[in-house]
């Protein structure tokens, strides 16, 4: 394979070497399904110590090294199971799970991010089933139990707020290892974040656990039967009208944001960042797109601090489940269900089923047969939720505040003036540090539209140049910028034309 006058002080400068090398990895991740789980960790830890080094190489920074870049989370992945959270009350579960489960879930998403070829997926799913599997499905039959034991009032107690006027921004299937790594984003960016468990309403759908998360605080406005078999106490159009009757008012998905008032400050619903949807879509290829997704949001996040909100508060619905290759697969007769999920079934009334059913959250009269463990009523599903597993219960809500803000006070935009397509601004505050940009979206810096960043000068002014005069008529965002990339206020504008 090489040449007769290679050494190996040299020979990892080869592609035909990267390529062997990945060869025989993949080899040793497909060993792994003969093996007990315990086996498995020590095999992936041992697999790391031969081939973690080629991640210094060349290879992996070019991306001809996808397996070695995966391994490093598998590593991870097998290092974190180890530890068994079946142990002790429910407090000591979540507190295990809070404190260092939750990265197993992250390890199997970046590992599986790196993935491209099926030879490879093909590998690298076998060593999480091998490692992980055996783990979750521990943790969730031990969870069940507890579940049945203490009833569901012991492990929900939420609120749903609606007291002081606030933004509160919805992120469906915000899984708790998702909002780990949203909450070090946003801390890169500067904001400060108040993290707090919660434990999702049964069953873990959407169409049960939104109104639950919603600041609503007219009781009567939810229904005590699951509608349609949809386990929803309000449709999504009767949520949104409870949401308004509450004094909410309901940003869509596409809309700027607007500004806070000072005076009758509104009650503001935000969506955004579906991971729900891309995970049902995708399957394990959700991965490759959570990265993506969660940007989305710290972008929203950002421009609604930047619009004056001191205060968001992210909730979620659900958590999920993800297992390349598929959930185990449960039996669950089809003539004994009304309505069949991935994790939770309606039973027919008076039908006799040996799955296990627990209260609905809406009404304790009402029951939902769930899935045994981490398993799936449904063959083949890699994604899914509905049932009982730390992964799809327990919960992160955060509170996002905007720790951007000059130590002055708040700086306003209070001119935004165009001469053809230069763009001059003054503000109030302190503007100290601050840099003037115009973006197509608030929170993105790849959508700048100017030929470079300008900073404020002292007495509160700047101005830039927009570099494409085709843009001219189209709406963008003016920006100011503190020294670490954060927004500090925007203001929507028309490229050329004032304001819009």
């Amino acid at each position: 394979m090489f040449g007769l006058f290679d050494d190996a002080t040299t020979v990892d400068g080869w592609p035909q070497w990267n390529e062997a090398q990945e060869t025989v990895l993949r080899h040793g991740l497909l060993a792994l399904d003969r093996l007990p789980a315990h086996e498995a960790r020590t095999k992936v830890l041992e697999l790391e110590a031969i081939h973690g080094s080629r991640r210094r190489l060349v290879w992996a920074e070019l991306g001809e090294a996808p397996l070695v870049c995966g391994l490093e989370h598998l590593a991870v992945l097998a290092e974190t199971t180890r530890q068994s959270l079946a142990a002790g009350a429910l407090t000591d579960l979540a507190a295990g799970y809070r404190s260092q489960g939750w990265r197993a879930d992250d390890a199997l998403l970046r590992a599986l991010g790196h993935i491209e070829t099926t030879q490879d997926f093909k590998a690298v799913a076998v060593a999480i089933r091998a490692i992980y599997l055996p783990w979750a499905e521990e943790s969730a039959r031990y969870l069940q139990d507890l579940w049945k034991k203490q009833g569901p009032k012991a492990a929900h107690g939420n609120d749903r707020g609606g007291g002081s006027p606030e933004c509160v921004l919805f992120v469906d299937g915000l899984r708790f290892d998702c909002a780990k790594r949203l909450v070090s984003l946003l801390k890169r960016g500067g904001f400060a974040i108040e993290e707090r468990e919660r434990w999702a309403a049964l069953p873990t759908v959407t169409g049960t656990g939104k109104p639950a998360v919603a600041p609503l605080v007219k009781e009567n406005a939810i229904a005590e039967e699951p509608g349609v078999y949809n386990f929803d106490p309000l449709t999504p159009y009767q949520l949104r009208k409870a949401l308004e009757q509450n004094g909410w008012t309901i940003l869509d998905r596409k809309a700027s944001v607007p500004a806070m008032t000072a005076v009758d400050p509104p009650r503001l619903w935000v969506e955004c960042g579906d991971l729900d949807h891309e995970g049902h879509d995708r399957g394990w290829r959700l991965a490759r797109q959570v990265d993506v997704l969660l940007a989305e949001v710290h972008e929203r996040i950002a421009a609604l601090v930047a619009a004056g909100w001191k205060r968001v508060r992210i909730v979620t619905d659900h958590g999920w489940l993800l297992l390349p290759g598929g959930l185990p697969k449960v039996d669950l007769p089809a003539s004994v269900v009304e309505s069949k999920w991935g994790r939770c079934a309606a039973i027919k009334p008076g039908a006799s089923t040996d799955a296990q059913e627990f209260p609905w959250h809406w009404n304790s009269h009402q029951h939902v047969a769930l899935a045994d463990g981490a398993g799936c009523f449904r063959k083949g599903e890699e994604y899914a939720h509905g049932g009982i597993s730390l992964q799809e219960c327990l919960t992160l809500e955060l509170t996002v505040t905007g720790a951007k803000a000059s130590a002055g006070g708040q700086v306003i935009l209070t001119d935004v003036v165009w001469r053809g397509l230069r763009c001059t601004v003054g503000v109030e505050g302190d503007c100290a540090g601050l840099a003037l940009d115009i973006r197509t979206r608030p929170g993105n810096p790849d959508s700048s539209v100017v030929f470079g960043l300008k900073p404020l000068k002292e007495n509160g002014t700047a101005s830039v140049v927009v570099a494409d005069e085709d843009l001219e008529g189209r709406d963008a965002v003016v920006v100011l910028i503190d020294k670490n990339g954060g927004l500090v206020a925007q203001l929507v504008t028309v490229i050329g034309g004032g304001r819009s």
